[in-house]
């Protein structure tokens, strides 16, 4: 399987990465709006609060995608990142696109100066815990994480 190519979004991107943004929502059992996709892609792009990286296939269509909001670990006092999206249209899986974007996101990580990137998923996303683990990554047996909607 040949890896599929990796790059930073832009703004040209908009219409797919929005398309893939709001099945990405979906998986999560988010209602559909496509309209919300675009506006927060739109706004992540035009301020640049994040790191979007696309995948591409052989005809240059948007597969997947993974993005990273810097941030800050007050424990250890260093930047880290939240890789807080991946994911790889249905019709694209078990291409290496997701190993692919992920590599792309270490690298981009540990050159930038992050001490760590954290990522949560579904307890029922097994597929992409494999993933994680064959790249490293561990499992948080210690903490528990909460969450508030307002």
């Amino acid at each position: 399987m040949t890896p599929s190519p990796i790059r930073f979004a832009t703004i040209h991107d908009l219409e797919a990465l929005a398309s893939l943004f709001n099945q990405y929502r979906q998986f999560y059992e988010q209602t559909p709006d496509i309209a919300l996709a675009k506006n927060f892609i739109s706004e992540r792009l035009n301020k640049q609060d994040s790191v979007i990286f696309v995948a591409e296939n052989q005809e240059q269509k948007l597969i997947g995608f993974c993005q990273i909001y810097p941030s800050f670990c007050s424990v250890i006092a260093a930047k880290i990142g939240v890789l807080y999206d991946l994911f790889v249209d249905s019709a694209a899986r078990k291409t290496g696109a997701g190993r692919a974007l992920m590599l792309a996101a270490h690298e981009y990580s540990a050159n930038n100066g992050y001490a760590r990137l954290d990522l949560s998923t579904a307890k029922n996303n097994h597929a992409a815990q494999a993933l994680y683990e064959s790249l490293g990554w561990e499992r948080d047996e210690v903490f528990y994480a909460y969450s508030k909607t307002f």
